[in-house]
């Protein structure tokens, strides 16, 4: 049996607390899903940026993040 979802999604604003490598943002339903890892240079930069400056957080994030 096959079965075909199709779904709109509007999304009028997002706020993700950061991104790791092994980091999955899901939105919408998926009947499978397989690891795809993307490097891009697309500015042709030769060395690594600075280190970022953390900005003073205004309010806790909604949900508990654990620092693992």
């Amino acid at each position: 049996m096959n079965l075909t979802v199709n779904q709109s999604i509007y999304i009028h604003f997002l706020k993700v607390g950061s991104v790791t490598n092994s980091s999955v943002l899901q939105i919408g339903s998926t009947g499978k899903m397989q690891a795809v890892s993307q490097l891009y240079n697309t500015g042709e930069f030769e060395e690594p940026a600075e280190e970022a400056v953390p900005q003073g957080v205004s309010e806790p994030p909604l949900v508990p993040l654990s620092p693992y």
